[in-house]
């Protein structure tokens, strides 16, 4: 009993004197094969072993074409207006005001426009105040396999970092008022978008950036993609679909970061952090507390400053790890 307890005492000093360490990493690797359930609660057997679909990201990295960026703005709350990549027509034409703060939202795997990610922030958001909203479709990759979703998404990301550029260009909308908002393989994309354009966007928000095969991958989400990275993690869990680590200049952990309330399945958790996400849109009310370690995350014992969650304000500043205790049923 007392040596167990001195290598307790011996682990929890080395812990708070560690600095952030990995929740993920600390809990063991993926297994080759894992289950992931769609939104219609539809189970997929991922191996992510898969040999990759070669021409598919040639297409992908060939053709930028291949993605859709849907305008919504207080003129057209509803019916997309869609913006083309080098026909600046298709913007001096739409309801694009340059004036206004830029919201770009980006799905995940196995997801489109249509699903509810897009619509509940989209709304969360043009209620909330006078902003350009653009959705950006990437079905072609997005509804492939994993392996190869995964692996395309620097290429997509690059071509919504050139398709910003654009924008700029046309309508000299500043990268200082756009914000970019990414679920899953979405929060790894927008991250290679920000990255495009040297960092320059004001603030990207990564909702559960996925987990599965981006735990040491360059090309994933970073703190230097924008000058402000913010990060939600709620599925960081053993086999959880998120990476449950800090890697943006803030990190949230609500409830621990692992498992959600009212949640019994691994796509409960992650869909958990754009539900969050829209929720502080208008309430601004979730906030955290500024953890030492991770430690502190799982035992609930941080006491450090505070910090609110998520919302839309483009001067946000910040780092470190939080966390939060939420309700299971919005708006938390």
């Amino acid at each position: 009993m007392q040596s167990t307890l001195i290598i307790l005492l011996a682990c929890t000093a080395y812990l708070a004197n560690a600095g952030p360490a990995p929740l993920q990493e600390s809990i063991g690797q993926y297994s080759r094969y894992i289950q992931v359930y769609d939104e219609d609660g539809n189970a997929h057997q991922v191996d992510l072993e898969a040999v990759p679909d070669h021409s598919l990201l040639s297409e992908v990295a060939r053709n930028p074409a291949n993605n859709q960026y849907n305008l919504f703005t207080r003129r057209n709350p509803t019916e997309a207006q869609t913006l083309v990549m080098n026909k600046p027509e298709t913007i001096t034409e739409s309801n694009f005001n340059p004036e206004l703060p830029t919201k770009v939202i980006v799905h995940g795997w196995l997801r489109n426009q249509n699903l509810n990610i897009n619509p509940t922030i989209r709304n969360a958001f043009l209620e909330k105040s006078d902003v350009n909203v653009i959705v950006m479709e990437w079905r072609l990759l997005a509804l492939s396999d994993y392996s190869t979703a995964a692996l395309g998404v620097p290429a997509v990301g690059r071509a919504l970092g050139q398709f910003l550029i654009f924008l700029n260009d046309v309508t000299e909308a500043p990268f200082d008022s756009m914000h970019l908002i990414g679920f899953s393989l979405g929060a790894h994309l927008v991250g290679n978008a920000g990255r495009e354009i040297e960092g320059k966007i004001a603030r990207i928000t990564a909702l559960d950036p996925a987990g599965p095969l981006w735990n040491v991958n360059p090309a994933r989400l970073s703190t230097d993609d924008a000058v402000y990275v913010e990060a939600i993690h709620t599925d960081g869990g053993i086999d959880g679909l998120g990476i449950g680590f800090a890697i943006a200049d803030v990190d949230f952990f609500p409830n621990g970061g692992m498992s959600q309330p009212g949640c019994l399945l691994n796509i409960c958790n992650h869909n958990r952090a754009w539900e969050l996400f829209a929720a502080t849109i208008t309430y601004n009310h979730l906030i955290g507390t500024r953890c030492n370690n991770v430690l502190q995350i799982q035992l609930n014992t941080c006491r450090g400053p505070r910090l609110h969650m998520g919302n839309d304000n483009l001067k946000k500043t910040g780092s470190g790890m939080y966390r939060l205790d939420t309700r299971w049923r919005y708006p938390f």
